[in-house]
């Protein structure tokens, strides 16, 4: 890697690191605000929405953004031409979901969903304006505006969603604060990108886009359908109070485990503009891949154990019941971040096809659990279970391509994250044994936290001492 490329990509890494932990810092506080302002019931009726929002997010984008920033040329036609694509497709699915609102709310037996639903599915459009500055900031690897636009985005939503629960909106305050979020996303994208769209257009882009968009779509829109098939199914047949604590034990993962994954967003930028020269990408995505096991396995495993004191201390006991969702759910995504840095990698070579297999394998075996547990009555837990091992089964056949079309082989892929799964072991033995002490839970978690830290302390003191200096690299924006 060059040093200007060294550079660019450690800055890159630097402030997405920045926009996560900054981000989900205010999400998190505010998540705790409002779950203590709120009922399980309303974040059940959300969850419900949000199953159309999250399949429109996904139509919308049509996988154009990742064509776009994989464009070698490009141009103000490419950027326009995109932007009215996903524009168009807004508008359409906007108008489809506002009239199709009254039966969402028939077959969830829910009035309430109509109104709701109907401003919630603004953000759809929302999105669709932002997209192209969105994907031009990332194409040139500036994640300091994107840092800028998500925390000031995170905070106004927050507080608007903050207010409105305080003065008794109830539902309101999570509907103000999702829409709200995309609608400010919007104004300050156009704000830092710098860009105004023309009257531009070709059919001749969409075409040469259709092929690499319509894999990266149909991924996109087996992920987004799959992510959120669990709220769907569970608000249909179980009382909205579970779907509600389902909903918040899901979000309590997302905050875990987006956190990791959206760090590692450039990895797909890096990986597109080297996908030409193997050896480098091999290179880097070994060494992306040992230090995501080291920072994000024990860090799973270790909300894993303390869940139930973290919730009962953030949340109160009202919550506790969402503690056992938590879990599974963080369980399943315990190799994610590896799984997303493999996937960016296989998308910039142009096997779109491959991920798009990847991941429709992974959803007919979660489609097939769905099936068994509904004939045998098995409850939510039980189809979580078979969700656990759907993921971990689609990270192997990641592997199995990573070594395929890359030529780094299982004993190094194994190699590479054995360290992040023995250091794993450790701190989920000691927080375990941590539960015997008789304290009360405030001690309990305390005591937990400081053995995780002294284990960590521990381990990078005797096997990776260079880690700290690579830290005060990237902090000072160097890469030495």
């Amino acid at each position: 890697m060059s040093d200007n490329l060294k550079h660019i990509v450690v800055n890159a890494f630097k402030w997405s690191t920045v926009d996560r932990v900054a981000q989900q810092g205010v999400q998190f506080i505010i998540g705790i605000i409002l779950a203590r302002l709120l009922v399980p019931e309303d974040y059940g009726l959300v969850g419900m929405v949000m199953f159309f929002v999250q399949i429109a997010y996904v139509l919308v984008e049509s996988g154009l953004g990742h064509a776009l920033m994989r464009t070698p040329n490009i141009t103000e036609t490419h950027k326009c031409t995109v932007f009215y694509s996903n524009l168009i497709i807004s508008l359409i699915l906007y108008a489809l979901f506002y009239f199709c609102a009254p039966s969402i709310a028939v077959f969830f037996n829910q009035p309430s969903i109509t109104i709701i639903a109907r401003i919630t599915f603004l953000a759809i459009i929302f999105d669709a304006l932002y997209i192209v500055p969105f994907n031009l900031l990332g194409r040139d690897l500036d994640y300091k505006s994107i840092t800028k636009v998500n925390f000031g985005s995170t905070i106004l939503s927050g507080l608007s969603g903050v207010i409105m629960a305080f003065t008794g909106f109830g539902v309101w305050a999570l509907v103000v604060q999702q829409t709200s979020y995309h609608g400010f996303r919007m104004i300050l994208f156009h704000f830092y990108a710098k860009w105004k769209p023309q009257l531009l257009f070709s059919w001749q882009i969409i075409k040469g886009y259709a092929s690499f968009s319509l894999h990266m779509l149909g991924t996109s829109m087996l992920t987004v359908l799959f992510s959120n098939v669990y709220t769907f199914l569970f608000g249909k047949l179980y009382p909205i109070k579970e779907v509600g604590f389902y909903t918040q034990g899901n979000k309590m993962s997302d905050t875990v485990n987006f956190t990791f994954i959206s760090i590692l967003g450039p990895t797909y930028s890096v990986f597109s503009k080297i996908h030409e020269q193997k050896e480098r990408m091999v290179t880097i995505l070994r060494s992306i891949s040992k230090k995501v096991s080291i920072a994000t396995i024990p860090i799973s495993i270790f909300f894993i154990i303390v869940a139930e004191p973290l919730f009962y201390i953030l949340f109160g006991t009202k919550w506790l019941d969402a503690v056992p969702f938590f879990q599974t759910i963080c369980m399943a995504n315990l190799f994610a971040p590896i799984y997303q840095v493999n996937i960016h990698a296989i998308n910039a070579l142009g096997l779109a096809k491959s991920t798009f297999r990847i991941e429709l394998t992974k959803r007919i075996l979660i489609v097939v659990s769905i099936v068994i547990c509904l004939f045998a009555k098995s409850g939510m837990l039980t189809m979580l279970y078979f969700y656990v091992i759907a993921c971990w089964l689609a990270f192997i056949l990641t592997v199995y391509t990573i070594k395929k079309n890359l030529t780094i082989y299982y004993y190094h892929q194994l190699q590479d994250i054995s360290r992040g799964i023995l250091l794993s072991i450790v701190i989920g033995i000691c927080c375990y044994c941590c539960t015997f002490i008789p304290v009360n839970v405030y001690a309990l978690l305390c005591i937990e936290c400081l053995a995780t830290l002294a284990i960590y302390m521990l381990y990078i003191t005797i096997f990776d001492k260079n880690i700290v200096a690579e830290v005060r690299s990237i902090l000072k924006n160097k890469y030495e």
